[in-house]
């Protein structure tokens, strides 16, 4: 088997902007014409970034932050969010006037119309706006979850162990099942392929790129990234504003 490198997306294949450098863009069809497999991996639902997956010709994605992979277009891994707990954080959640969020595979939708911080939080991925519906339905399987709040996030945290929380944006929380990360699906995805752990790279900058950046032969943290993300990459390259995807490639030796 080849090589494969991940991808975050949000401040790492794309720009403040929400673009993807034309340096990107060239990088990975170089990638791909040099047999290198491309992947994005990515807090965000399936739904959120099925553009950037067709701008770039990708076939495989770790998304939700690791509750759902897919390879070569084909679904190899998805664990559900906890029913019967996320119930019970959507209760608590909107006694203290937060809204959440929840996706699928195919839809996003939010329990709270035109709230503030879910109009800021979304729209600063530049993703679609989400559906409105006033609670989360029963046997519903959900893979990709939000609150929203600009504080008391430590009492979610305390009273919701079922869950792993982490701010990723001011006024947003992920939420992922305990113990989920982006590794966990990186690592069933290999499982399921056969391709090596060493053959692997990883580019992130966030706090939920950490644990991705841990387990790949090689993590890359952006010039942008995070200190705990610079921390536990392998190498550091330039800021994604500063061509740092394509800077990284060709410091790996996996560019020309």
């Amino acid at each position: 088997m080849g090589k494969l490198v991940f991808f975050d997306i949000d401040d790492t294949l794309v720009n403040h902007h929400k673009q993807v450098p034309d340096s990107a863009k060239q990088a990975i069809r170089e990638l791909k014409a040099r047999g290198v497999e491309v992947a994005i991996a990515t807090g965000r639902a399936p739904v959120m970034f099925k553009h950037l997956m067709k701008e770039l010709d990708i076939q495989s994605f770790v998304g939700c932050n690791g509750s759902y992979a897919v390879y070569r277009g084909e679904v190899v891994y998805k664990k559900n969010i906890n029913d019967e707990a996320l119930h019970a954080l959507e209760a608590v959640a909107a006694g203290k006037g937060h809204p959440m969020a929840f996706s699928d595979e195919n839809v996003i939708w939010v329990n709270r119309n035109a709230h503030p911080y879910v109009e800021r939080a979304i729209g600063d991925l530049r993703a679609a706006k989400p559906h409105y519906r006033p609670q989360l339905e029963q046997d519903k399987e959900i893979y990709y979850a939000l609150a929203f709040c600009e504080e008391g996030a430590e009492q979610y945290i305390h009273d919701f162990p079922q869950f792993r929380m982490i701010r990723w944006h001011p006024y947003s929380l992920d939420i992922l099942p305990a113990g989920g990360s982006k590794a966990k699906g990186i690592e069933v995805l290999l499982e399921k392929t056969g391709i090596r752990r060493e053959d692997t790279f990883a580019f992130g900058d966030g706090l939920n790129d950490v644990e991705m950046l841990k387990f790949v032969g090689t993590g890359i943290a952006m010039g942008n990234a995070c200190e705990e993300a610079k921390e536990a990459s392998d190498f550091v390259t330039k800021a994604v504003s500063e061509d740092g995807v394509k800077y990284g490639l060709q410091m790996m030796g996996l560019l020309g």
